[in-house]
């Protein structure tokens, strides 16, 4: 994550960070607007665009000079055209089509919340009656349906990490608890014939986790189980049980009794993986991911937020696990923790 040092606050940086929403408008109205697949083809001007879009000519100058400005554009004054790299991530039909996964980091999902921080700030929790804690939210189909870059390069750290316990066993029974997209497990499926997964997930999320099970050709080893992983019966006893991505949107707390019940159901000398955006001790400045994401939790959920990992290390001990190695993959935000089950 590349961050940018300030070594003086003034006026005109306290404008910059305020701008970046304008920003995102932008980058936003650009892919809604398919404004980069009309443009594929080469320069055209704003009424060309316009005619395109069928939108008003004044819309399409505003937005084209906008994007110019972001340097998604270039542009001689009349003309507009892709700048370099554009056609590859944001066309459509390129396979480097990055804008699902984008809409995600902009998501307005995010910015309802957001936009409400000081409110949530006030209360210390969310305001919002529709939040990330609500039953089948629709931000997480969304994002079932397409994981971020991050996730297959630390389902396959993870399925690496694995190696020297799992590979010998007879058999690999894995409980993925909010599985979402559900790669995790489905990464570590794919690595050993012998495991057999259960996914437990909402409804809507699960209508994506199976198409990614099929897609890495397991799905004759997943289960899917729609329902809430603090109240549907789990089953069991699993050699491996995984909880990725979700124990943030918690008190420490109830993360703590979610712990628990995965280790009710998880084998002695089985393993609990957990995937999160974390603390680490380190100035806010230096890290700033798990900070930020901390105040998206303020304003998304009840009592969720970027727990430490000193935190993490004594939810996992408290509730009959051991103490946890931790393992990261370079420029990620996100870190896997493993421990044993004692």
């Amino acid at each position: 994550m590349t961050q940018t040092t300030v070594s003086t606050i003034d006026e005109f940086t306290l404008l910059n960070m305020a701008q970046a929403v304008r920003r995102a408008g932008v980058l936003c109205a650009g892919m809604d607007l398919a404004v980069f697949d009309t443009m594929a083809d080469g320069p055209a001007d704003a009424e060309t665009v316009a005619a395109r879009l069928d939108v008003p000519v004044r819309g399409a100058r505003v937005l084209l000079r906008a994007l110019a400005a972001i340097d998604l554009l270039k542009t001689d004054g009349e003309r507009f055209w892709l700048a370099p790299g554009v056609d590859r991530v944001l066309v459509r039909s390129s396979p480097g089509w990055f804008g699902d996964i984008l809409r995600h980091a902009v998501s307005r999902y995010e910015w309802d919340a957001l936009g409400r921080l000081s409110d949530a700030v006030r209360r210390g929790g969310t305001v919002l009656d529709t939040n990330a804690e609500t039953p089948d939210y629709p931000f997480w189909a969304d994002l079932a349906r397409t994981p971020t870059p991050h996730t297959p390069l630390v389902a396959d750290l993870l399925a690496d990490t694995l190696e020297p316990w799992a590979a010998g066993r007879e058999h690999l029974d894995v409980l993925d608890v909010a599985c979402g997209h559900g790669l995790y497990g489905y990464t570590v499926a794919r690595r050993y014939p012998q495991a057999r997964v259960r996914s437990v997930d909402w409804p809507s999320v699960l209508e994506h986790s199976r198409g990614h099970a099929e897609s890495l050709g397991v799905l004759d080893r997943v289960e899917l189980t729609p329902g809430d992983m603090f109240e549907e019966p789990l089953g069991g006893p699993y050699d491996l049980s995984l909880i990725t991505n979700v124990l943030h949107h918690f008190s420490a707390e109830r993360a703590g009794e979610m712990l628990r019940r995965l280790a009710d159901v998880t084998r002695p000398g089985g393993r609990i993986g957990i995937v999160a955006v974390t603390a680490d001790g380190r100035d806010p400045a230096s890290d700033p991911v798990p900070h930020l994401f901390a105040a998206l939790m303020l304003a998304w959920t009840h009592e969720g937020e970027s727990h430490a990992l000193e935190t993490y290390r004594d939810l996992l001990t408290a509730n009959g696990f051991g103490e946890p190695r931790l393992h990261e993959v370079g420029g990620v935000p996100l870190r896997l923790l493993l421990a044993e089950r004692l």
